[in-house]
């Protein structure tokens, strides 16, 4: 009896934490679906064990870089299994194991309720019916962009053709993975309004953040809206201003992106791609082919990333703001908390942005260097690799597939942390220390 007591102790004391389970949830889930990719009737082709697992990590964290083609490498089977580990990654494996169990029946528990918690960043209560409605808002935003696409792409395809078309490409939008069905993306619909407005409407909705689509959804109108739903709405139309103002004056001239299309075609073209970068991996333009500052734009954005509790990665555009915020109003010498729409901002939340920032910073920078090493490519083709894969965005200027092995797993890693986050991995290995001597302060010299 005694010694079943102790191992019931340790086997407490050894359990897994939140982040851990959600860390360690993701891995597996490449697994699977690496072992699943390398089947024989996965592929048309043979492919290598690294590539299977390459593209189940980059479906797995919504990325969208590939190192073989997704439709001339992978039969339908194939395509599917991306399809589905791109649902899961994009909503979270939580979500999916939630509704399973709901599904079946099943008492939810109060450590399945934390792990959702750390996965949705929301408070504990009440979310079960947040899990529910997450799902709901997801399908009905894509059954109405299959809808919309394949009123475009039915005509032109036939009919299970233009289907299937519509529901990958929807469901990889949606939840802001840069896979298509094409090898150059949608290069070839780079002027077409329905393809570019459907494509562009599910990378926003997606990444605008699943709180901020319910927020938006109960709230009477914007006053009544969240602090956090306030900063995502009005800074999601700023930047993404910002970025087409900046890809049509910079790439007007270039005659290998939007130089050789008509004026409307570039106002689609710069449209597109100042949204999709953000969260999303699609094009209608060569990457390759861009000019270096376009390319330099594209990184910062990259990084940026989408929103909080969304589809996609970066260190999401409400950590930007709240540095922002705080470094304007240490300029205004106000020793005061940051404000934004008549709130006040916690201080704890600016340690977590700042934490977010410099974590996602030295990990770009590890494997910058590293890759340097291992491999003969120049460096902007390979910071911008590696931006875009922290960023869960997966455009590429072209070296995907000419990566090492070791580069390959590089890349994966930073597929990986851009997806359960720089922090999520730090603290999953970490433990937190209570503070048993206050020290007295003294002033340190900065800047």
């Amino acid at each position: 009896m005694h010694l079943e007591k102790q191992f019931r102790s340790r086997m407490r004391k050894t359990r897994l934490s939140p982040s851990q389970v959600l860390g360690l949830g993701f891995l597996i889930l490449i697994a699977v679906g690496g072992l699943l990719l390398k089947l024989p009737f996965a592929t048309k082709m043979p492919i290598s064990w690294i590539d299977a697992f390459f593209t189940s990590a980059s479906a797995t964290t919504v990325t969208g870089l590939w190192v073989v083609d997704t439709h001339t490498a992978y039969t339908l089977f194939g395509q599917i299994v991306i399809l589905v580990l791109i649902h899961i990654g994009g909503l979270g494996f939580m979500t999916f194991a939630i509704m399973l169990i709901i599904f079946f029946g099943r008492r939810i528990g109060l450590r399945q309720r934390l792990i959702i918690q750390e996965q949705l960043q929301t408070p504990i209560g009440g979310i079960i019916k947040l899990v529910k409605r997450v799902v709901f808002f997801a399908l009905i935003i894509e059954a109405v962009g299959v809808i919309l696409l394949s009123y475009r792409w039915v005509p032109e395809m036939g009919f299970w053709k233009g289907i299937y078309y519509s529901i990958f490409h929807v469901v990889a939008a949606f939840n802001n993975a840069g896979f298509a069905l094409w090898p150059d993306s949608l290069s070839g619909y780079v002027g077409d309004p329905v393809v570019n407005i459907v494509i562009t409407l599910m990378i926003m909705t997606g990444g605008i953040g699943f709180t901020v689509l319910h927020d938006i959804w109960y709230s009477k109108n914007f006053r009544s809206l969240s602090l956090h739903s306030k900063i995502m709405i009005v800074g999601t139309i700023i930047i993404n201003v910002v970025s087409i103002l900046v890809i049509f004056i910079i790439e007007f001239d270039n005659p290998n992106t939007l130089g050789s299309l008509s004026f409307t075609d570039k106002w689609w073209a710069a449209y597109f791609q100042g949204i999709s970068p953000r969260t999303a991996g699609f094009n209608t333009i060569p990457i390759g082919e861009l000019e270096e500052q376009t390319n330099v734009w594209m990184m910062l954005i990259m990084f940026i990333g989408a929103g909080s509790v969304s589809t996609g990665g970066g260190i999401k555009l409400t950590t930007f703001i709240v540095i922002l915020l705080a470094v304007g109003s240490f300029l205004k010498q106000k020793n005061q908390n940051p404000k934004a729409f008549g709130r006040r901002i916690d201080i704890k939340i600016v340690y977590r942005a700042l934490a977010i920032v410099v974590t996602s910073l030295a990990f770009i920078f590890i494997a910058v260097f590293i890759l340097l090493i291992t491999e003969d490519i120049e460096f902007l083709p390979l910071f911008f690799e590696v931006v875009s894969a922290f960023g869960t965005v997966g455009l590429s200027m072209g070296i995907t597939a000419k990566l090492s092995v070791i580069g390959k797993l590089v890349i994966m890693f930073m597929m990986y942390l851009g997806l359960v986050g720089p922090l999520t991995i730090m603290l999953s290995v970490s433990q937190a220390e209570k503070e048993k001597i206050r020290y007295p302060a003294e002033n340190v010299f900065t800047g």
